[in-house]
């Protein structure tokens, strides 16, 4: 049984009729999952409620006191924007801190079954930085998994993968200065938020940004994963891989001009499945909702072979 951490809360978070980045998404999966073949191989498990978790202690981790305080204030006041593209609506702060224990949840489940787990989460985490959200983005879901992640035993190392469209610069810069998290991004460059060049590095050699070019397919992809990710995260040696699934590279996506189809994110999760049976795959980015929830799909088929 594959877990698939979920809540209808997770709906709660309201961006207006015309963002792209709205409770929808959350529906058109569920519903394709729920008629996938597979289906009886997924076990629907809710994320444990904030009250009773460490998750604002781990977002206090990594975004400021500052920070945290103004999205709960704005949710409270009724909601507001954080930037033109960021909204807070009045449950978004207990939202978010719920989709971070959810990811939190996966990194559990994913340790105590040694085989993967699917977080199913709204907001989306990997723009958003220390002090700051943006880009759809309020706490940085995927960097405070990681982080929770080290303190469990025997995890040393934990690999982010994201291979969203766009790059993750929220995750990166709450990274890349820790020895024991890697990061690697495959983004389409010129693209928002404009970070993510192939010169960074990491202060300890932990990060691979691999930008790839407007109307990229899988025939650029495939090489990339075989010649640059893979080499990069097995030489990393991570006991838990952590992915930050975006699925706006997709041909059919309005946000983005990356040419890949549903059907590639299955090759995607093999490659991660060479690596490890550890994987929590976290939700991110992804808009046109036929080719998101087939993405999610796809991605999920090989860990159940």
């Amino acid at each position: 049984m594959l877990p698939i951490i979920y809540s209808d809360e997770f709906l709660d978070h309201k961006t207006g009729r015309l963002h792209p980045e709205k409770p929808e998404r959350l529906s058109a999966i569920t519903t394709a999952l729920k008629a996938a073949s597979f289906a009886n191989q997924l076990e629907w498990r809710s994320p444990t409620p904030v009250a009773e978790t460490r998750a604002i202690a781990f977002v206090e981790r990594v975004h400021s006191h500052k920070y945290i305080k103004t999205v709960q204030t704005l949710a409270q006041q009724g909601g507001g924007y954080l930037d033109l593209d960021t909204v807070v609506s009045p449950r978004s702060y207990d939202v978010a801190l719920l989709a971070v224990s959810a990811w939190l949840d996966g990194v559990d489940q994913v340790l105590a079954i040694s085989n993967p787990a699917f977080v199913l989460t709204r907001p989306p985490g990997h723009h958003a930085e220390s002090d700051c959200g943006m880009g759809f983005c309020l706490f940085s879901n995927a960097a405070i998994a990681a982080y929770y992640a080290l303190e469990k035993p025997g995890i040393n190392r934990v690999a982010i993968l994201d291979w969203d469209v766009h790059h993750g610069n929220g995750t990166q810069a709450l990274v890349e200065n820790h020895p024991q998290i890697a990061y690697c991004s495959l983004h389409q460059s010129p693209c928002y938020p404009g970070t993510g060049q192939a010169w960074e590095q990491g202060a300890h050699h932990n990060v691979l940004n691999l930008p790839v070019p407007p109307g990229s397919t899988i025939a650029l992809y495939q090489p990339l994963f075989e010649a640059k990710v893979m080499p990069f995260l097995t030489d990393f040696q991570p006991d838990l891989l952590i992915v930050s699934a975006g699925y706006d590279a997709n041909a059919a996506d309005p946000l983005a001009q990356i040419c890949l189809q549903p059907q590639d994110y299955s090759l995607f999760t093999e490659y991660c499945l060479q690596l490890t049976r550890r994987i929590v795959f976290g939700l991110e980015g992804g808009y046109d909702f036929a080719a998101l929830s087939q993405s999610v799909v796809k991605t999920i088929e090989p860990c159940l072979v």
